[in-house]
């Protein structure tokens, strides 16, 4: 089969212009994190240092590849020969790109870097990292704005929120093992008090299972499997959000329950209190995504019953 790679013009377009921006970004951010030395990271919680370097690191390079790849396909042309919903899969890339590297961002400038000795390459890797979610952004933006016939399933509302569950599934994994890590260290050691064994016992269940369904939900619709379902696929979405709202109102609480705790100790900058309060944020807006999510399959499945 002869190799079929785009005209002139389609190199010029902003969808490839702002592939390639967040490739190169991309490229540049894991380059410069690699490089850096010892001295330039904050050393204080070593332990949770690895953790969390390693979360950055593994965002940077996975969507660097990611992206690297559904680039090199577009160019060639051979998307059409991937069992995948193509146009399903360049939007979920971008839009969990954008979040991934949004989250690393911040990650990686509030813990991973060192705050008393600040050198000019922590900084850049930084900056490098927040351009590469900026262009992550833009390609989000530049596919939502292509011809109705070119956008997805995962293009629409109830698709972004969709990413949006399994962005807050994903963040929820190093942050729990950092504290079952906190917790698991002697008392005069411990980062992280007046957390109970089964609080971390449901938490991780919890999430562990909203990953699980984001996982299935991500696998038919990317595979195009929805129509082999034993089950109608949208009764099983309205199920998934139902069960995920459900799992994270349990985990909300627990996590505001924690935060109250804090403000007893008067914990207030401390490493523990700093896991705490984003595991507070991140299940909120997760919680939101989820109960919104809900209502568009309600709906939807209202519209139907009365059609």
């Amino acid at each position: 089969m002869p190799v079929i790679v785009l005209e002139a013009r389609d190199f010029t377009s902003p969808l490839f212009l702002v592939r390639t921006w967040a490739v190169l970004s991309g490229c540049l951010t894991f380059s410069l994190v690699a490089s850096l030395e010892v001295s330039d990271l904050n050393v204080a919680h070593l332990h949770e240092l690895n953790t969390f370097r390693t979360f950055c690191m593994f965002t940077w390079c996975f969507f660097f590849i990611l992206t690297l790849l559904i680039h090199v396909l577009s160019i060639i042309q051979f998307h059409s020969l991937i069992p995948i919903s193509w146009k399903n899969l360049s939007i979920t890339a971008a839009a969990l790109g954008a979040l991934m590297c949004l989250s690393a961002s911040v990650v990686f400038a509030l813990i991973v870097m060192d705050h008393c000795r600040v050198t000019p390459r922590p900084v850049a890797a930084a900056v490098a990292s927040c351009i590469t979610f900026v262009a992550y952004t833009s390609e989000s933006y530049v596919i939502r704005t292509q011809a109705q016939e070119q956008r997805g399933y995962m293009s629409s509302i109830s698709g972004l929120l969709k990413i949006l569950q399994f962005w807050g599934g994903c963040q929820m994994i190093p942050l729990i093992v950092e504290e079952i890590h906190g917790y698991s260290l002697p008392q005069n050691e411990r980062f992280l008090t007046g957390v109970h064994n089964w609080q971390l016992f449901v938490s991780g269940v919890s999430y562990g299972v909203c990953i699980l369904m984001s996982v299935v939900t991500l696998v038919v619709i990317l595979g195009d499997f929805a129509g082999r379902c034993c089950l109608p696929f949208d009764r099983l979405l309205a199920a998934f959000s139902l069960f995920g709202v459900l799992l994270y109102m349990v985990t909300a609480v627990i996590c505001f329950t924690k935060v109250l705790k804090l403000k007893d100790q008067k914990q207030h900058f401390t490493f523990g209190a700093q896991l705490v309060i984003m595991e507070t944020v991140i299940a909120s807006v997760t919680l939101l995504a989820y109960t919104v999510d809900l209502a568009f399959s309600v709906k939807l499945l209202c519209n139907r019953s009365h059609t």
